[in-house]
């Protein structure tokens, strides 16, 4: 009886733990929430589209297996089972019960819900591009970091598949009676008319109109939603580079969407007093008459990276107005060379007794 005991833990243990496939073929965790779940489709779908892919058997199996785990783990009824009971559990609910069965449609079906078009990306139409901006500290592109940013952006209907229907029931056109376009007669000029067809205004040129209009989009087919990434900003990212997201511009049925691009720009006011030109780093150093004059003193500055820079003079050295102290390999890293960096040159001001002002004028200018 205990061993039959066991060997019932076990079969449970297996059952539930085959469960995580899904989560590990999109990449998220077991509690991932919904919104992680459709944004990891959304970039591996694209990534893996056979389309994108011609001929890779590997990407079209993985294409495959994006929308079957799309499909089950946005579903929260499919997910509770699935977390429970894993794949074998969905099989008897598909079945009602009696085995056999599979969760799952067509994969192309599932992506032109969230990209328009067939399902494809041959032959389609192509959206417009979109641009937009992150900005982030000089810290953070000293270091390199990941951040989330939205954007506004116009969806397929999550809940007419972009169809504009409510149960896809259609009638015919009453404007075009079914044909799709329509004949506008337009006067030229006295006695001169000219005959021209055109798509019917009224059905889009579809020939037929939906008896009950989506709900939720009014029959519009796409509605305005804010959509969430994620950019790496690696160290030494340049000023103004752009980062691309394909087909992650505005959708519709009737397009292919197109790509958005990211520009990564600093933030102004947040450089720690120091400022950027290509690889090298500058920053304005008061110094007092007297230090400037007769030296010894000792200074810690705190850097981009949390560390400190010293600088220091021994008694007797003096400094003049403007005078420039290089230290090598304190700048910024140099884009995607490993282990180089710029130089941070630092500027020293000498204020004079009554200059304070203009001082921190200097100050506040970085």
């Amino acid at each position: 009886m205990q061993l039959l005991r066991w060997i019932l833990v076990l079969v449970f243990v297996v059952v539930v733990t085959a469960g995580e496939d899904y989560y590990k073929i999109l990449g998220i965790s077991r509690d991932a929430t919904e919104k992680q779940i459709k944004s990891a489709y959304r970039q591996l779908s694209k990534k893996y589209h056979p389309d994108k892919n011609p001929g890779n058997d590997d990407a079209a199996k993985k294409f495959v297996e994006l929308a079957e785990a799309y499909e089950v783990l946005y579903d929260k009824t499919k997910r509770e089972i699935y977390d429970k009971y894993g794949e074998e559990g969905l099989k008897q609910q598909a079945a009602g019960g009696h085995g056999g069965g599979h969760p799952g449609n067509d994969p192309y079906d599932l992506f032109s819900r969230f990209f328009g078009g067939q399902g494809h990306f041959r032959g389609t139409r192509r959206g417009p591009n979109m641009e937009s901006k992150v900005e982030v500290s000089l810290s953070d592109l000293y270091k390199g970091n990941t951040f989330e940013f939205t954007v506004p952006v116009q969806g397929i209907c999550d809940s007419c598949g972009g169809t504009g229907s409510e149960d896809n029931e259609k009638r015919q056109c009453s404007a075009c009676g079914g044909r799709g376009v329509k004949t506008v007669r337009r006067q030229l000029g006295p006695g001169m008319y000219q005959t021209m067809q055109m798509p019917c205004d009224k059905c889009s040129g579809q020939g037929h109109v939906f008896t009950h209009l989506c709900k939720a989009c009014k029959g519009a087919k796409v509605m305005r939603e804010t959509r969430t990434h994620q950019i790496t900003v690696e160290p030494g990212t340049p000023k103004g580079m752009r980062v691309v997201f394909e087909n992650e511009a505005d959708e519709s049925p009737d397009w292919e969407a197109g790509d958005l691009y990211v520009e990564v720009d600093e933030k102004r006011g947040e450089n720690q007093g120091f400022r950027r030109r290509e690889a090298d780093l500058f920053r304005v150093e008061p110094l007092s008459a007297k230090e400037a004059l007769f030296g010894g003193w000792k200074r810690d500055i705190e850097f981009l990276d949390g560390s400190n820079v010293t600088i220091s003079r021994k008694a007797g050295e003096s400094i003049q107005h403007h005078e420039k102290q290089i230290v090598r390999g304190k700048g910024m890293p140099r884009f995607r060379e490993s282990g180089k960096h710029g130089d941070l040159i630092i500027d020293f001001i000498v204020i004079m007794p009554g200059s304070g002002s203009r001082a921190k004028h200097l100050k506040d200018e970085l």
